[in-house]
């Protein structure tokens, strides 16, 4: 019989990786995620949790540490935040080129500059083209059943990649929420234990290491982007699953809110997703069709389940929280993902973004009230007047606030 707490994200996340029986934890302090390794410390110290606890010197040192541990046949958690994502940089392509399916838990800060705490997505999509499964949170609710869901994933035979389970910092690693916690012998069920393909055997040594001939290299690559071609499926069967274990409702890659008899909507990711229920339902009381179509997953990028969603629509507005300096759109890393997808269809939606909530700035009622009135004049003019629109900064911003939008 499952029963409700109210957690933050940060405990979610810690409680999760419990009941997920984890073996080796690696932390290193860095705000906002430390409260989830606080949490664990407390459990192995309770008795509530057998784990072994090793506190790192650095982050490039956590993910060293975990790597050793999941070729070993150990279930594997370590996480971070910020600028210590660019540190561990290093690590993360040996991670997923070796095929270790270990976990990391993000809440998300901005890279410095200006680092500031929460929200800003840069620090993972920074490592997006490094191999692992990647997908974001709205909710605490959603924090706990990522974990569980994603390390059924990676660990698959087919699979077998780590995976980064974000959280917005802040806005959902430290706000409490609903969480509905099943049985344990529903996420057993659930999850099986770990099994490695060829773990470290000290009696049975055999040699492994990042460095290799040039003709090797190819395979390795090929094996790494052949496992992304297999994750969705397996993505949709472990949320099917999932879904029928724990009595939830997810859809395994995109959320469509209040879409259907949308004109516009907006796409979106993460914590900010939940303020931007409530910009749909007040201006849904005001006549205007808007929906809200949310991304799971965007490591793999489920392409044509976007196509399809998307395609359905006269205008998309992006909602970005990453950045994506000198790039094709000259805003964020989600409009080229959007655009990519869309550029086989015959009949394409009118696309924009909107940069918002960098440096952990907050995605107001008012910032999506001004994404639909630039919706709704691109559709009537049937264009767009540019690919990516700074909330807050852009010409028509004050006169926009002034009429009271």
């Amino acid at each position: 019989m499952a029963k409700e707490f109210t957690y933050s994200g940060c405990a979610a996340s810690a409680q999760a990786c419990a009941m997920a029986k984890v073996e080796v934890i690696c932390s290193y302090p860095i705000r906002p995620y430390t409260a989830i390794m606080m949490e664990l410390v407390k459990m192995i110290h309770n008795g509530e949790l057998d784990a072994e606890f090793v506190h790192g010197e650095g982050e490039h040192a956590q993910f060293s540490v975990v790597i050793g541990a999941s070729a070993s046949g150990a279930r594997a958690l370590t996480g971070t935040s910020g600028v210590g994502m660019t540190y561990a940089m290093e690590v993360l392509s040996p991670i997923a080129g070796g095929r270790y399916p270990l976990q990391a838990a993000v809440a998300d800060r901005a890279l410095d500059p200006p680092g500031d705490f929460g929200s800003e997505h840069t620090d993972v999509m920074t490592a997006r083209d490094q191999g692992w499964i990647i997908g974001w949170a709205e909710t605490p609710q959603e924090v706990f059943d990522n974990h569980l869901i994603n390390y059924r994933v990676g660990e698959d035979e087919n699979v077998m990649l780590p995976q980064f389970v974000c959280q917005d910092g802040y806005f959902v690693s430290h706000i409490p929420g609903k969480v509905s916690v099943p049985e344990q012998s529903q996420v057993d069920e659930f999850l099986p234990p770990y099994k490695p393909h060829n773990p470290l055997n000290p009696k049975a040594p055999y040699i492994h290491a990042p460095q290799i001939k040039p003709n090797q290299g190819p395979v390795i690559d090929l094996q790494r982007a052949q496992a992304h071609l297999n994750t969705p499926k397996v993505i949709r069967q472990a949320v099917g699953e999932y879904n029928q274990i724990m009595g939830r409702e997810y859809s395994p890659f995109l959320e469509e809110y209040r879409c259907e008899d949308a004109e516009m909507v907006i796409f979106i990711m993460g914590g900010h997703a939940r303020t931007c229920r409530f910009a749909v339902d007040a201006l849904r009381q005001k006549g205007v069709k808007i929906g809200m179509v949310k991304i799971r997953f965007v490591r793999p990028w489920p392409t044509d389940e976007v196509a399809e969603c998307l395609s359905k629509f006269k205008a998309v507005g992006v909602v970005e929280t990453s950045t994506s300096y000198g790039g094709a759109m000259k805003g964020g890393n989600l409009l080229h993902e959007v655009r990519a997808s869309l550029y086989d269809l015959p009949v394409r939606p009118l696309t924009t973004s909107f940069m918002a909530g960098l440096g952990g700035e907050v995605v107001s009622l008012q910032g999506f009230n001004y994404v639909a009135e630039t919706l709704t004049k691109a559709i009537a003019a049937n264009k767009v007047n540019k690919y990516v629109q700074w909330i807050g900064f852009e010409p028509d911003w004050h006169e926009f606030v002034e009429a009271g939008g």
